[in-house]
């Protein structure tokens, strides 16, 4: 049976012995799900970190084919669009996720092209103070157009999300169950406004069983879709602290917004401050410094320095600068490890032809 694109994904996902990491480093390797399963395992097997146990399930994959089928029906009943891992069309910041997903997914009309997306999350039990803050940072935060994502939960997550509704920006909510059913229920009212100016977005399957643990889980994915994770107000302990955990691995930036030290609704914010977790938000203006957002970019006239001799990868890089890049954008355009761009990167700025911008982005200097 030929599958297609889509079948092929939702089966790798089912097959016993392939997780998340482990799926994407197949995927990565083959060029797609497809390819993975149309390789000889014995090829498959000389894949660093590739063992029989993961490949337990090819042999009889098609007992799996039914679920397939079945989901793949309900995405088309449902109108959902699967968001295939590594398509155009899939969140290109969490591509760069070991543990990404193979497939998402989504509800709504959400573009993942906007190079500014921020993560806005806290606790479910907001005070007057940090429900307003929130309110007045998306407010302030619209000049830049912004797409605010968040998890959908009770508090400063729906605040956020009905904050971005309000100011016109896009907005697109992280569920931590399929979409076959909205958690809370009370949120299924805004389910269509956000869909019209966003979307919802899961990694859960429609007949997926309703934890708890999928709520941490899905943290991952609202750390590693955006380009920076903002908590307003948190207990020492709680879920917006395991997704500043998820951006600090990822290698995103984390915010915090300060509070009073007698408030426990503060406790978890202060802590990512005092140990250097986080830096400190005072306003949308802090957010904007940090990230080297611009309301109103100018056009640089940039020319390449005559006379600087570069190496092939450093002349490879420069090229690319065209306009202002972020790091993770360079390290996919260039096809090399983020590691060593940045060690690139560091060279070129010794020798004058870049500078490095605040958010990990550079632009030529």
């Amino acid at each position: 049976m030929k599958l297609t694109s889509i079948q092929a994904a939702l089966l790798l996902q089912k097959l016993p012995g392939i997780g998340d990491i482990t799926a994407k480093k197949l995927v990565d390797h083959c060029g797609s799900a497809q390819a993975v399963l149309n390789e000889n395992k014995i090829n498959l097997l000389k894949i660093k970190g590739i063992g029989a146990f993961h490949l337990q399930g090819f042999d009889q994959f098609e007992r799996y084919l039914p679920a397939v089928i079945e989901e793949e029906k309900f995405l088309e009943k449902e109108k959902i669009v699967p968001l295939l891992y590594p398509s155009p069309d899939y969140p290109k910041a969490l591509g760069f996720c070991a543990n990404a997903p193979l497939v998402l997914f989504q509800k709504g009309n959400v573009s993942w092209k906007n190079e500014r997306i921020l993560s806005i999350v806290g606790t479910r039990n907001p005070t007057s103070r940090g429900v307003d803050f929130c309110k007045q940072l998306i407010e302030d935060l619209a000049e830049y157009n912004p797409l605010i994502v968040s998890g959908f939960a009770r508090g400063i997550d729906i605040v956020a999300h009905k904050a971005a509704l309000d100011n016109g920006l896009e907005t697109v909510a992280c569920l931590g169950h399929g979409l076959n059913q909205i958690y809370p229920t009370e949120h299924k009212v805004h389910v269509e406004s956000v869909c019209n100016q966003g979307g919802i977005l899961t990694e859960f399957w429609s007949n997926s069983s309703f934890e708890k643990s999928n709520f941490l889980k899905r943290n991952r994915i609202i750390a590693g879709v955006a380009h920076a994770t903002l908590v307003i107000e948190s207990k020492a302990k709680g879920g917006s602290l395991v997704t500043t955990e998820h951006a600090h691995h990822y290698g995103r930036d984390v915010f915090a917004v300060p509070g009073r030290v007698s408030d426990m609704q503060s406790a978890g914010c202060l802590n990512l401050i005092r140990s250097d977790k986080a830096r400190m938000i005072t306003s949308a203006a802090d957010v904007a410094f940090w990230m080297g957002w611009e309301s109103n970019p100018k056009p640089k006239a940039v020319q390449k320095e005559l006379f600087i001799s570069m190496t092939e990868d450093e002349e490879l890089l420069f090229n690319l600068l065209e306009t202002k890049t972020s790091l993770d954008a360079l390290a996919l355009e260039a096809k090399l490890p983020i590691s060593k761009v940045a060690a690139i990167l560091f060279q070129l700025e010794m020798k004058g032809c870049v500078r490095p911008l605040a958010g990990k982005q550079f632009e030529r200097a």
